[in-house]
């Protein structure tokens, strides 16, 4: 089982300084990190590298967004750890506006490959987000499927091996996460760029939802800069887990969102019952 969670979230993005920036991997809203962005990748890996060994990550699991690989690839070279891309942990975008067309989704770990060596494309992606988006409920209930089946996936893939994982995510998704773990979705969470959460599996604990209890909580202390750019659902919610819709990318009106992953296996398994 897995004893310890890490979740980080990704540096300070491009994006919020300057309009004049291109996506490295030709993916619609995937902006790179700032320089500023980059220097806080390093001080997270700097942080683990000071921590005794046995309290280190031995896997990272990392949205495909690539602000996220690049967040979490300082970390893979510092402690010598794979990185597998998880859908799951991917960015949250409220529901599209009708007639909007559907959000992207990234390409599969092994296109980012090219981009980055440190990934290991044997992870197949437990979960995909639907790219029609969600509301506050729906983003709880896709990050509590995603890491319940992972740490379960560990347990049975891997026993022993990946007893300390670090997850790399989006404030949304980060905050949804760390309150599945803790069973709490009412524990007020603002994470900024870089911030860090550590969870411990509460003794004698089999099942995964509510198992862990966080020792620490969206912590900056390990950057020079702190905490930047914080953010929570209360910045978007109207009211009872409802936010604004967002509009869908141009031209992906006529595709398909199918479901993918951990949906159609729940989906098979339904179908069997």
């Amino acid at each position: 089982m897995v004893e310890t969670i890490y979740i980080a979230r990704h540096g300070y993005r491009l994006n919020w300084d300057t309009t004049s920036w291109k996506a490295v991997t030709g993916l619609p809203r995937d902006p790179p990190l700032a320089a500023f962005g980059e220097t806080q990748a390093k001080e997270l890996a700097a942080y683990f590298v000071s921590l005794p060994e046995n309290e280190r990550p031995t896997a990272i699991f990392s949205s495909p967004y690539y602000r996220c690989l690049q967040t979490s690839k300082p970390v893979s070279n510092a402690l010598g750890i794979p990185i597998f891309v998880e859908h799951g942990l991917s960015e949250w975008y409220s529901p599209v506006a009708p007639g909007t067309g559907l959000h992207p989704r990234p390409v599969s770990p092994t296109a980012l490959r090219a981009y980055f060596s440190e990934i290991d494309d044997s992870w197949n992606p437990i979960y995909y987000p639907t790219r029609k988006g969600e509301d506050v409920d729906a983003c709880h209930d896709r990050a509590g499927q995603c890491v319940r089946a992972l740490v379960e996936d560990l347990k049975t893939r891997f026993p022993g091996k990946y007893e300390r994982i670090l997850l790399v995510s989006h404030a949304a998704t980060i905050i949804a996460l760390v309150r599945e773990l803790a069973g709490d979705r009412t524990l007020p969470l603002r994470p900024g760029c870089c911030s860090l959460s550590k969870l411990d599996r509460k003794e004698a604990v089999s099942h995964v939802l509510g198992a862990y209890k966080p020792s620490l909580l969206v912590d900056g202390s390990h950057m020079a800069g702190g905490s930047t750019r914080d953010w929570g659902f209360e910045d978007i919610v109207i009211a009872d887990g409802k936010v604004v819709n967002d509009q869908g990318q141009p031209n992906s009106e006529s595709e398909a969102d199918e479901p993918v992953g951990l949906q159609v296996r729940d989906a098979e398994v339904s179908a069997r019952m």
